[in-house]
């Protein structure tokens, strides 16, 4: 079986010149790709003591919802303003080119419970600080971030300072 690196696609000056794109797709259009980037996200995690896990749309849903099925744990949606049914509690938040809203139902995560959230990358880590803060604005206790993707040269994981943080691969570079 290959390394789980060799299944994501690198592709050099896009969207701008001198960055390399880490395609996710490619990792999902492969069975053996998909199955093994599940399996080691969920093993990064199988000391971790949780609840409930949270995924941002929409790739924290592909990762997060066989992880939820595999350990018979709760799945709860982070979305884009605007696409949850019910009552929500929301929180804006910068991006690198302007400013985003994400939201999630105001009974999804209750007091006390502990949550994973799993994503598919890190890179600055706004949205993923953001989905903590929205997370313990609930009374929720982040006990871990897994993602399948870390750009360690955007220094995501700085700004998430005392949250553990596991990453399937680790690009050094941006």
């Amino acid at each position: 079986m290959k390394r789980l690196e060799e299944y994501v696609r690198s592709i050099p000056d896009f969207p701008e010149e001198g960055i390399i794109f880490r395609d996710v797709t490619s990792v999902l259009q492969d069975a053996e790709g998909l199955q093994l980037a599940v399996d080691t996200m969920q093993e990064k995690v199988k000391d971790l003591e949780f609840d409930v896990i949270v995924g941002p749309e929409s790739r924290g849903f592909i990762f997060g919802m066989p992880i939820a099925y595999n350990l018979k744990k709760p799945f709860v949606l982070i979305r884009k303003k605007g696409k949850l049914p019910c009552e929500t509690v929301s929180i804006d938040y910068d991006l690198e080119y302007g400013k985003a809203t994400i939201e999630m139902h105001k009974d999804s995560v209750r007091e006390g419970q502990k949550v994973l959230i799993v994503d598919d990358l890190i890179a600055t880590g706004g949205t993923t600080e953001a989905m903590v803060r929205l997370i313990e604005s609930l009374g929720g206790e982040v006990t871990g971030i897994v993602v399948l993707m870390e750009l360690a040269g955007l220094k995501g994981r700085e700004r998430l300072g005392g949250y553990r943080l596991e990453s399937a691969i680790r690009y050094e570079g941006k």
